[in-house]
């Protein structure tokens, strides 16, 4: 949440930034602003060569709670393009004024398909700052054939701002499309014959993953760099006499003082890494593929 200070700032930049104004020119590359990496994967895979993508947050901060700089809010209103997820997704974005003709949300055409987290219990990402999941469920990409809907809005936006290229663009397009509903048609196929077994998600990030292949998941509040607290053993305690789970999903590799709690509970540990952010190695596709080889041995 924005303070008044941050406010203050933010009222300044947008009286002094010329919204109308753009870098770009018709055979300059598209000046392209994202709010995640999915959406910086997805406009480089289409756009190629004649995009120019920027995703402004920092690798160890979580996309969805990072408040942007004065400048930074600036930059994001003079791009050519905007690329929102929607969904609740990039808090700030809903402080600030933008571009409407250049805001694209990429998540609008299934809008009637969002999901909501149901539990509002507020926690601390250590240094990051409190915050509570709740509302609209925001990870909407991790359903690959919703993903694959963001990259045809995607595609749209890029084909509307640059139609001369509007070929290149769908041969790419298609061939991102194959990739992710490769990946759906993947997922499915590993989970069909156990995907009732039950599970723990460390983190209430994974609505559309559980609703997209109907996997029988609950939620908890874990940290995986983060040693698990007395009272967060209870509570997977408490679940677990209801939800008899055997695995927990971890966005990110556990440290081993949680590791080795979950197994005295009888609890292996499987890393599905929402991607939100740029990945240490590989891209979006590498992670994605890496997360369904993790899936494999729960479901066997």
């Amino acid at each position: 949440m924005f303070h008044r200070q941050s406010l203050h700032r933010v009222a300044l930049c947008m009286a002094f930034v010329f919204i109308g104004a753009t870098a770009s020119t018709a055979d300059s590359p598209l000046n392209i602003y994202v709010v995640n990496y999915p959406l910086k994967y997805f406009a480089e895979r289409i756009g190629g060569p004649h995009v120019k993508v920027t995703f402004p947050v920092p690798a160890d901060v979580d996309p969805v709670y990072w408040t942007p700089e004065v400048a930074e809010i600036g930059a994001y209103q003079q791009a050519d393009l905007i690329l929102l997820n929607g969904a609740g997704y990039a808090k700030w974005v809903g402080k600030v004024s933008l571009p409407r003709s250049r805001t694209i949300d990429t998540s609008r055409e299934f809008k009637d398909r969002y999901l909501t987290v149901k539990e509002t219990m507020t926690h601390s990402h250590g240094a990051k700052g409190k915050h509570a999941h709740e509302g609209p469920a925001f990870t909407t990409w991790l359903d690959l054939s919703l993903a694959a809907k963001q990259a045809e809005a995607v595609f749209g936006a890029l084909a509307r701002k640059r139609p001369q290229q509007k070929d290149t663009f769908m041969a790419n397009f298609l061939s991102l499309k194959n990739d992710l509903l490769t990946l759906d048609s993947r997922i499915k196929s590993v989970v069909s014959n156990r995907n009732t077994v039950p599970m723990i998600f460390s983190h209430p990030v994974y609505e559309y993953l559980a609703k997209g292949y109907g996997l029988n998941g609950r939620s908890v509040h874990w940290e995986p760099d983060q040693e698990p607290s007395p009272g967060q053993i209870t509570e997977l305690s408490n679940v677990l006499e209801m939800h008899p789970a055997q695995w927990m999903i971890w966005e990110g590799p556990p440290i081993t003082s949680a590791t080795e709690n979950l197994k005295t509970m009888g609890i292996r540990s499987a890393v599905f890494d929402p991607c939100g952010n740029v990945p240490p190695e590989g891209d979006f596709l590498s992670v994605m593929q890496r997360n369904v080889s993790n899936l494999e041995p729960i479901f066997r």
